[in-house]
């Protein structure tokens, strides 16, 4: 396990990917205990509910590749008390779908499910392939970091 992510508590790590290619890759790394194949969005994520103390989404929250849908799904897995990790691009071509994301984030907030932890904008998320999705003239595109806290299960009232 990553000497990062392990000495901040996790040490054993799931990961899932819609491509066999990316799930090979990962597989190389030695990090991984399971890895499984799984299109978010049209399919459920594998596992139960409420099993994982952290959720991330990397790098596939964006326009044609994950869906804003999907976002219940990663919340369903993730432990009361656990933590969500999801970034997007905030370059001009994902501006639509990060709003549209924003309105699920907002809205699953307003319900009760999870509380805002972190919303960070990073300058230079990564880098950009064509001079009209850069940001102010760098070579970068900018992205947003969120980080949530699923709400623990209300206690069922007695009487």
């Amino acid at each position: 396990v990553s000497p990062q992510l392990q000495g901040r508590g996790f040490r054993r790590l799931h990961g899932v990917d819609g491509s066999a290619a990316m799930l090979e890759r990962a597989r190389g790394t030695g990090l991984y205990q399971e890895l499984r194949r799984c299109v978010l969005g049209p399919e459920p994520l594998p596992g139960p509910a409420d099993r994982y103390d952290a959720v991330m989404v990397v790098g596939a929250l964006g326009e044609g590749q994950v869906p804003c849908s999907a976002v219940p799904e990663l919340l369903r897995v993730a432990k009361p008390g656990g933590f969500l990790c999801l970034t997007t691009r905030s370059n001009v071509s994902n501006l639509p779908y990060k709003a549209e994301l924003q309105g699920v984030l907002d809205s699953l907030e307003q319900q009760g499910a999870w509380e805002k932890v972190l919303a960070q904008e990073v300058d230079q998320w990564e880098r950009a392939t064509s001079k009209e999705e850069s940001t102010r003239g760098t070579d970068y595109i900018s992205g947003v970091i969120y980080v949530y806290r699923k709400c623990p299960v209300p206690p069922v009232e007695e009487g």
